[in-house]
């Protein structure tokens, strides 16, 4: 790892989806050279965190929270970003800023989480239905038409009904933020998620809440999550290990089992870090 530089190694400590989704949106492979070809538009409102891995949270802004962009992919972002022009001027020590329509993006992703894993929880028994209900009813009283929702007889119906509601509701509300501070948010200087500002953010937060406590925590999820991280670790610490034995032609008989379940790993044009990377 000592041939690695020190944003090397931090891209690879932790692993980061916002990061490997842009690498694979972009990434070369046999026949589609460029992967999927985005606008650049695209790459730019899907890019949450338009920063390297280091510095770590340089400040309090929503899109420093985490990182985007790996050492791999940096000339390429760089390439995006002048030609969207979300960098705050031409100095290198200047961060990048989103692209406006981000907001929306994470706003949309948000809004998802928040509803559709509490739906997931009530379908599963894990979340009471009366309870779930109430904390609905709270994101949508003012539009929520009593005849209609009085002749919804099973839970399905009266979730469906109330999540399409409260799904519209946020979109209309981060909407308006986004709209009452546009002038921010095109210069750069808009901290916020959309959701933190909207005029729901309290029923938000109780269902996120009540999300936390009956889905994440459930012991069941919980049990997967240690299968799974002890799964991961194992063959994360067996396919890197056979990838660097490779590169320093030190291959033991397991290892070679291993990389011929891995095709591009072992290319001799590949560094040590774009190995461990892939």
């Amino acid at each position: 790892m000592d041939s690695l530089s020190r944003k090397q190694q931090q891209d690879l400590i932790d692993y980061e989806g916002n990061a490997n989704g842009y690498r694979l949106l972009n990434l070369d492979s046999p026949g589609t050279p460029g992967g999927l070809r985005l606008s650049y538009a695209t790459l730019g409102a899907f890019t949450k965190y338009p920063k390297e891995s280091l510095p770590l949270k340089p400040t309090n802004h929503i899109s420093q929270k985490k990182f985007g962009v790996f050492q791999a992919d940096l000339e390429h972002f760089k390439d995006v970003a002048q030609e969207l022009g979300i960098k705050n001027n031409d100095s290198s020590m200047e961060p990048y800023m989103r692209h406006p329509l981000t907001y929306l993006v994470e706003a949309a992703d948000d809004i998802c989480y928040t509803i559709i894993d509490f739906e997931d929880g009530i379908n599963l028994g894990w979340i009471p239905e009366d309870f779930a209900l109430e904390y609905l009813i709270n994101l949508v009283r003012k539009n929520i038409k009593s005849e209609v929702y009085s002749q919804l007889t099973s839970t399905a119906e009266r979730l469906t009904y109330l999540r399409s509601l409260a799904i519209n509701n946020l979109i209309t509300d981060c909407v308006d933020v986004f709209m009452d501070n546009e002038e921010a948010i095109l210069n750069g200087t808009y901290t916020h998620a959309l959701t933190d500002k909207s005029q729901f953010k309290p029923q938000i937060d109780d269902i996120l809440a009540i999300t936390i406590e009956k889905v994440y925590r459930n012991e069941e999820v919980i049990q997967k999550e240690i299968a799974g991280y002890k799964i991961l670790t194992d063959i994360l610490h067996a396919v890197i290990t056979a990838t660097v034995n490779d590169l320093e032609d030190n291959k033991s008989i397991y290892d070679k089992l291993i990389l011929n379940t891995c095709s591009g790993l072992q290319k001799n044009t590949l560094s040590l870090y774009e190995r461990i990377l892939n």
